[in-house]
């Protein structure tokens, strides 16, 4: 809101930004690197990206959910697999939908490079807030897989800081390759950071209310979890530890198990018989 407010209001920010873009532009990185890193945010570069992302995932959910799906995985029911890659999808959709009004509006004009085009309106950018969604949403999902079971938490450790610095590098790199080769001032690509980290944060607000994956998912998702809490005490009763170790209401479980439970004097009871029937 700060960013766009003084850009639409030509405040002292916007002034600064304008010199700062120039040094940029006329800076030593070189040209032709700069050119690559401003195209890897080209919806024709970006969208294949996150596309082949979401298939994978999405037929790696879809293996999972044909292997069981009334089955828990890690006590989590994995109903709507496919709602994970079709929200990163509308995510990219919305980019076009928010930034075309937003230049409309706005008007900015071009750095001195852009000055001969048809038209004002670089606040923001389109190709930096493409790259900041397609690359952060593929992470996300790579991310959100690897949650699901133990052997892949043990490998997200590796992958988080990985892919953080990845996506990190890129969406610098297509920043300033789009300020060095002239294409966009520093507040156009700052200004689509900033609606990137809210069409993924919407993502992650979807994903994470209505996917059983997160516990989200209603009916399923609360049956899990008391499958999940009963767990711990049916294997208390199946192996036959101590009174003290099977907590309170235990009898019930057990019996829900269909496990023993044990008397204090060690005798055990089958399930539904009396307390005081012993089971030799």
């Amino acid at each position: 809101m700060v960013l766009t407010w003084q850009v639409a209001g030509h405040g002292p920010l916007r002034a600064l930004d304008e010199r700062l873009g120039r040094a940029v532009a006329n800076g030593g990185f070189p040209s032709s690197a700069a050119h690559f890193l401003a195209d890897l945010g080209n919806t024709a570069v970006a969208l294949p990206v996150l596309v082949l992302v979401m298939l994978w995932t999405g037929w790696r959910g879809g293996q999972e959910w044909r292997r069981g799906s009334r089955e828990a995985v890690d006590g989590v029911v994995r109903g709507r697999w496919w709602l994970p890659p079709l929200a990163a999808g509308a995510a990219l959709a919305a980019v076009p939908a928010l930034v075309v009004p937003l230049k409309l509006w706005l008007a900015r004009p071009g750095p001195p490079r852009m000055a001969g085009g048809a038209h004002d309106g670089f606040y923001p950018s389109g190709h930096a807030a493409t790259a900041a969604v397609a690359y952060g949403a593929a992470a996300l999902l790579v991310l959100r897989w690897q949650a699901g079971r133990e052997e892949r938490r043990r490998g997200r450790r590796v992958a988080v800081p990985v892919l953080v610095a990845g996506v990190s590098v890129v969406e610098a790199g297509v920043g300033v390759g789009l300020v060095r080769c002239g294409y966009h001032w520093p507040l156009d690509v700052l200004g689509s950071w900033c609606l990137a980290g809210v069409l993924l944060a919407a993502w992650s607000a979807v994903c994470g209310r209505w996917d059983p994956a997160t516990g989200g998912g209603g009916k399923r998702g609360g049956e899990a979890d008391r499958l999940r809490g009963a767990a711990p005490q049916c294997l208390a009763a199946a192996t036959g530890g101590p009174r003290g170790a099977v907590p309170k209401r235990s009898r019930g479980r057990a019996a829900e198990c269909g496990a023993e439970e044990p008397h204090g004097d060690g005798r055990r009871t089958e399930p539904g018989t009396g307390g005081g029937q012993s089971s030799d």
